[in-house]
């Protein structure tokens, strides 16, 4: 109980437990590896470091400590350009700066504090694509580009050529490349469209199918590079208390259906290293919004992460909701969603995969030390004692979890009201405390918690297990006898 009336200092893990570490280490964007790969040999070989420290095994990208200081200003103004030639360089420069080997010690990944409208300009590369992910009609309409046919305007995909009154494009989807109508006879049949129909799908600057591709290429490169960021003690502020940057994360997760699978992963990642000092009280703030997110959008996206089918996924939200619930602050977004989240977790526990048992078990572990009400609803969920008892006895190979599980059983038995259903249990707990001495302590703990209170109706149990509360001296009063 200590842990959540310390947790509010910065929405930190609290406790004597350290917070909890993040989940793997910064990667670079694996669909544009060759990408990378050439502009590294181009960072290194223009800021002079062409040979990799002796003490680095395989393949080192090296950058020059002073690349970011001195680029910092073109590569902000390079993303907000547009244009796929700069894009491409900045957002090749930034995997670099952010990119850094697991104890590497040749340099220090770049702040994204250190750069001025960095974020921001991110995030647009991730809006853009966001706004033509997915068309506003499943049947998409022939279309003519009328301004603008001469000039090359962004270079992504395959540009269209200059056409005359009379020509005919074929729609980038259709397969047929059927013909249009002639332009004169859609200029008089036209409707009268909004001030800002040029910005859609189907307006003015539409791109074709290979143009679309590039773009998405484009949004999954920045979220992995707000992925790196998001590693950096540094950053976590400056991005935790962003609302931007949280508004769209949690839209990529609401679409995780037809979004691009490394782009959710990216975004969950991120939103999960932020976790800690997450408050979802920042999407009714006074903040400027962009996207209109609320608070139970926000937590609904999480739970459609955590049924997930991908392992991963789930196993992250569920971390996430551990964490996140450390902040009392989000106890009134969380707790409606209490009985989904148990049960869902519950679930998780049966899957014969570790972390996704440790990753349930942690997540449990905090929110059964919420209230009173948490803790009856978790142990009247069908199969949560079962599966607790089933890390334990298995055992996982972390001992932490077991330790873990075990404390949640504690917990659980601590309400009185809870104390019939793991009556049930009696002998599956004295087992334990017989065969691992590792957990004796808690289970003699839980099972004179169980018999020794007088309005027990097992009473010829109080003899054995009301005696002592510590799992030694229990021990050997049972063999005694």
């Amino acid at each position: 109980m200590q842990k959540r009336e310390q947790s509010k200092l910065g929405g930190a893990a609290a406790g004597s437990a350290p917070p909890a570490a993040k989940r793997g280490r910064p990667i670079g964007s694996g669909s544009n590896s060759a990408a990378a790969a050439a502009a590294a040999t181009a960072a290194a070989a223009a800021a002079g470091d062409s040979v990799a420290p002796s003490t680095l095994l395989g393949p080192s990208l090296q950058v020059h400590s002073a690349f970011a200081e001195q680029n910092n200003k073109r590569i902000v103004l390079a993303l907000q350009s547009g244009l796929k030639s700069e894009l491409t360089w900045a957002l090749n420069a930034l995997t670099l700066l952010s990119f850094k080997e697991k104890d590497e010690v040749r340099k220090d990944a770049t702040p994204l504090a250190k750069i001025p409208g960095l974020l921001d300009a991110l995030l647009q590369v991730i809006d853009d694509w966001r706004d033509i992910a997915l068309p506003r009609v499943l049947t998409k309409t022939p279309r003519v580009r009328l301004l603008g046919a001469n000039s090359a305007v962004t270079g992504f995909g395959n540009e269209y050529e200059t056409l005359n009154s009379g020509d005919s494009v074929p729609h980038p989807s259709a397969g047929s490349g059927s013909s249009n109508k002639d332009v004169s006879a859609q200029k008089i049949t036209a409707k009268p469209r909004p001030s800002g129909w040029w910005y859609e799908e189907d307006g003015l600057f539409n791109m074709d199918e290979e143009g679309r591709a590039e773009k998405q290429l484009c949004a999954v490169a920045a979220s992995n590079i707000l992925r790196n960021f998001s590693f950096m003690a540094e950053n976590e502020i400056a991005m935790g208390q962003n609302r931007h940057c949280l508004e769209t994360m949690f839209q990529c997760l609401e679409d995780y259906v037809t979004e691009d699978e490394e782009l959710v992963t990216n975004a969950l990642e991120t939103i999960m290293n932020l976790g800690p000092l997450l408050d979802l009280r920042i999407f009714s703030s006074s903040k400027p919004s962009f996207i209109k997110m609320t608070e139970k959008r926000a937590v609904q996206a999480i739970m459609g992460m955590l049924g997930s089918a991908v392992r991963s996924w789930h196993c992250a939200a569920a971390e996430l909701l551990g964490r996140m619930i450390l902040n009392p602050d989000n106890e009134p977004f969380l707790l409606p969603f209490a009985p989904q989240i148990y049960k869902r977790l519950v679930d998780i526990l049966s899957f014969p995969a570790g972390d996704a048992q440790a990753a349930a078990v942690g997540a449990l572990y905090n929110l059964a030390e919420v209230n009173m009400d948490c803790r009856l609803k978790l142990a009247s969920e069908r199969w949560a004692v079962d599966r607790l008892l089933k890390v334990i006895k298995t055992p996982h190979p972390v001992p932490e979890v077991c330790r873990k599980a075990a404390l949640i059983l504690e917990n659980l038995v601590l309400e009185p009201q809870n104390k019939p259903l793991l009556l049930a249990y009696e002998n599956a707990f004295a087992e334990i405390l017989f065969s691992d001495t590792r957990y004796a302590d808690t289970f003699a703990r839980i099972l004179h918690e169980l018999t020794s209170r007088p309005s027990n109706k097992v009473a010829s149990a109080r003899g054995i297990w009301g005696i002592s509360t510590g799992g030694a001296r229990t021990v050997n009063r049972v063999r005694s006898l």
